[in-house]
């Protein structure tokens, strides 16, 4: 299988009589970026503009600021289905929601790739009535970091074969050069070329191939860094390839760490923008879900903390992937401890963990409810385990009906959990307000006890089978020795303590996208394994991953242009 980024087609599927999303968003009455800023005291000397209504933040200004001080709200959700889960039109809405009762609050948001944008028609802005604004910029260039990641990835790559070509001081092996391009669009054709062809003069020729940019180590480690310095670093210590005597070469022996900080001077700076409500939102970063650790920049979420007194933010896919990956590598790393988690679900993707064709959602089935509603179970009982509060968010569609609801209540409340009804897709952060008095309420009470899955010291193959068997609920992890064998070759090299990132299919807590709702008495195959050195942890990559996505028979991209005024047409 293929898989994307984590940008869902189906944000906005409740299908009413209501304008499109791009619609609701070009009549959004957006304010100046500048008094989005000041309502998180953010002076206006250190607001950048990008246009009227989107905005960087000063480097200087953030570095300036105090301890975080705000609370931390992950919003998460039961595993991807097609019929659609709301993740990023839960966290807006929530947002929304907190901001109507009187709380000082920011929101955190990955970028969108432009390979979903004209592929399967997936943005990052949510939809409806709760949505982050302008829509048609953020699911397009935004402020450009996404091109800056891609220059900078292809720089090294170009360095790489450079070196090569005028004589090869470092003795890189061409047959062990791990470091591929990239580009930010779906194209299946580049993920396996051959370069250097032509003669002398074009260099030595190889076989390598193209990933998708939010799949590249360096979208991974600008998330993961906290300042220039720290990016520098991080980028130095990537792993290139290897000699033939299978010792690593870096970026940093390249000389290239420093022409790459350079190209991501500006990306490295926080995005601002605002949702339909005119509540502050950074949206910046946008690393894969699979590969990579599927989270919003700690840059981000380090100024939201503190500058707001509530931060809410999500992570890629089901929890099983970004809940885990958040709480495993992105709040271990940054020192981030989290207070709150919402569960997103919705009586469609349980109806189908349940059983339930796509073409049969309409019927009423209030027993498939039930029966998908092992999924959630599972989910619920691995965001417990982290020792955080969870409440469970519906978010409503058109076709639910009160059986469907009441069946998934029931078995909510039946697990000791609390759920609230959301119809934030059409009403906005009236929609949440229950839902946001609770989770600010739970924020508030201390009750959180964060405590990550595994400790540092943890063997890496061991910490990989914790994974599988503590979250997905697998009987082992099968691996043959050479994987073995090299995960043991990093522990002695040093980089035992880092954490794993799962990389796997986003379908199903399994490797295998068809085993639906909570599977059990299977094994995860591992693969391969990959040390991301800069970005900090091991890729473990179990199953059939792809990093380079293809378009679908009929791409999104046959169907957008512009109209006689020059609007955008076709896009969501």
């Amino acid at each position: 299988m293929t898989s994307t980024p984590d940008t869902s087609p189906t944000e906005s599927i409740n299908t009413s009589s209501q304008p499109s999303d791009i619609e609701i968003a070009r009549a959004a009455r957006k304010r100046p970026i500048t008094e989005i800023a000041a309502k998180l005291s953010i002076p206006e000397d250190a607001v950048l503009p990008y246009g009227r209504d989107k905005a960087k933040i000063d480097r200087d200004f953030l570095a300036g600021l105090g301890a975080p001080k705000g609370k931390l709200v992950l919003v998460t959700a039961v595993t991807p289905t097609p019929a659609g889960e709301g993740k990023t039109t839960t966290t807006v809405g929530l947002g929304d929601g907190l901001a109507q009762l009187g709380h000082r609050v920011a929101i955190c948001l990955r970028e969108a790739s432009l390979g979903p944008c004209f592929g399967m028609k997936g943005g990052a802005a949510g939809g409806g009535h709760a949505q982050v604004v302008p829509m048609e910029e953020m699911n397009l260039h935004f402020t450009g970091d996404f091109h800056a990641i891609t220059s900078a990835h292809n720089l090294l790559s170009a360095m790489i074969d450079n070196h090569i070509h005028w004589g090869n001081a470092l003795d890189i092996d061409l047959r062990r050069v791990t470091w591929r391009r990239v580009m930010d669009m779906n194209d299946r054709a580049l993920r396996d070329v051959a370069t250097g062809l032509g003669g002398p003069g074009n260099g030595f020729p190889r076989q390598t191939g193209f990933d998708i940019t939010v799949a590249s180590e360096i979208m991974a480690i600008l998330c993961l860094a906290t300042d220039l310095e720290d990016l520098q670093e991080r980028l130095g210590r990537i792993i290139i390839g290897y000699t033939r005597d299978k010792t690593p070469v870096t970026a940093r022996e390249l000389k290239a760490d420093g022409a790459m900080v350079v190209l991501l001077r500006e990306a490295m700076q926080p995005n601002l923008v605002q949702t339909l409500e005119n509540t502050p939102a950074f949206v910046h970063g946008g690393p894969f879900a699979n590969i990579a650790h599927g989270c919003n920049s700690v840059a981000a979420t380090r100024a939201a903390l503190q500058l707001a007194d509530i931060v809410v933010t999500e992570a890629g896919f089901g929890a099983d992937l970004g809940a885990e990956k958040f709480f495993d590598i992105k709040c271990r790393k940054a020192g981030l401890s989290p207070d709150v988690a919402v569960l997103v679900a919705t009586v469609r993707s349980l109806k189908m963990s349940g059983g339930v064709a796509r073409a049969d959602l309409g019927t009423e089935d209030a027993e498939a409810v039930t029966r998908g509603c092992a999924n959630l179970t599972r989910h619920l009982g691995n965001l417990r385990g982290f020792g955080l509060p969870v409440v469970v968010a519906i978010n409503r569609f058109d076709g639910d009906t009160e059986a469907e609801l009441a069946a998934l209540r029931d078995h909510v409340e039946a697990l000791g959990a609390e759920v609230h009804l959301c119809t934030h897709w059409a009403e906005g952060g009236e929609g949440t307000q229950t839902l946001a008095a609770r989770v600010a309420e739970l924020a508030a009470s201390g009750e959180a006890n964060f405590t990550p899955l595994y400790p540092d010291e943890m063997g890496l193959f061991e910490k990989i089978e914790t994974v599988a068997r503590r979250i997905y609920g697998a009987e082992g992890v099968d691996a043959d020795a050479k994987i073995r064998n090299l995960l043991a070759e990093w522990e002695a090299a040093g980089f035992g303590d880092l954490p794993v990132c799962m990389a796997k299919t986003q379908y199903s807590f399994s490797a295998d996208p068809s085993l639906r709702g909570a599977p059990e008495g299977f094994r995860v195959p591992l693969r391969e394994v990959r040390l991301s050195a800069g970005a900090g942890f091991v890729v473990a990559i179990c199953g059939e991953i792809m990093t380079m996505p293809g378009l679908p028979r009929h791409p999104a991209a046959e169907s957008i242009g512009l109209n006689a005024e020059g609007e955008v047409v076709g896009l969501f």
